[in-house]
């Protein structure tokens, strides 16, 4: 664990730790807030998610936060968690909300439409 957080910094190893260390699979929900639409953070988070090999979804929510589900290896979710936290250039994050998940059941990352 020591190698995959030496680069992060402290709110985002104290996020991943809040999320578990375990290995294998996981699901988890999270919903950014802050200056997070009309920045690119919905396709930043799918190029990002793919290029990680993670399925899942990301949308906009209509309270001006986004909302983002990933699965996949335990520490690559956690490691995209981490990702969250700073996002694209233009964004500013403000606030993660991590919670489990189910599994999406289907295969790759995609774009939703928004939701409430």
């Amino acid at each position: 664990m020591d190698d995959l957080i030496a680069g992060f910094t402290r709110k985002e190893r104290d996020l991943y730790i809040v999320i578990g260390c375990g290995e294998g699979f996981m699901a988890i929900r999270l919903v950014i807030e802050g200056r997070v639409q009309g920045v690119g953070y919905r396709a930043w988070t799918a190029r990002e998610a793919s290029a990680r090999g993670l399925d899942g979804w990301v949308r906009n929510r209509r309270d001006g936060s986004v909302e983002a589900l990933f699965a996949g290896d335990a520490d690559t979710v956690r490691l995209m968690v981490s990702a969250c936290h700073k996002g694209p250039a233009l964004a500013h994050v403000t606030r993660l909300t991590p919670e489990p998940a189910a599994d999406p059941d289907t295969s790759g990352f995609a774009t939703l439409p928004t939701a409430g």
